[in-house]
């Protein structure tokens, strides 16, 4: 059975303190799928796994620029699959560098390209409820991914809704 993590930030620096717990314990080659609207959160989050791999840059969205890398204790490939209208343009990035590498994949508009990653990863889904307010729920699949959320939820139980 899978364990489902679902909380509310109330500001931005509780989204990045959930982010930060998540990259703490981030091992090469996980996969951090993040979906949600536009304001949702998703940019602070991935901040917030950056600095949990002690990237000491402030990671921006790559929208226009699609990747940007930053290296902590392993290399974060933040992907922005915005501009993205089609599956087989994720994939003409060769995305799979990224994905089976030696850092971790932080996916910013992941649905665009759902078919295009493998089964194991981490889904967060952020929603935004106000203006400083968020609503985020981690959806682990497989096993790995079930113990990272099983581990982080102590960390960020006052968010839990």
């Amino acid at each position: 059975m899978s364990v489902v993590l679902e909380l509310t930030t109330h500001t931005p620096d509780e989204t990045r303190a959930v982010g930060r717990a998540l990259g703490e314990r981030a091992v090469a080659g996980d996969i951090f799928l993040l979906t949600g609207g536009l304001g949702s959160g998703k940019t602070t989050l991935a901040q917030g796994i950056a600095w949990g791999l002690g990237v000491l840059e402030h990671a921006r969205s790559p929208t226009f620029v699609v990747v940007a890398q930053y290296q902590g204790r392993l290399p974060m490939y933040h992907i922005d699959l915005y501009r993205i209208e089609a599956v087989e343009e994720a994939l003409d990035l060769g995305l799979e560098e990224y994905l089976f590498g030696q850092g971790i994949a932080v996916v910013e508009w992941a649905e665009r390209a759902a078919r295009a990653f493998p089964a194991e990863h981490l889904l967060v889904y952020l929603e935004y409820l106000d203006e400083a307010s968020r609503r985020l729920r981690l959806e682990p699949h497989g096993s790995h991914y079930m113990a990272l959320v099983q581990a982080v939820a102590p960390d960020v139980k006052e968010y839990t809704t």
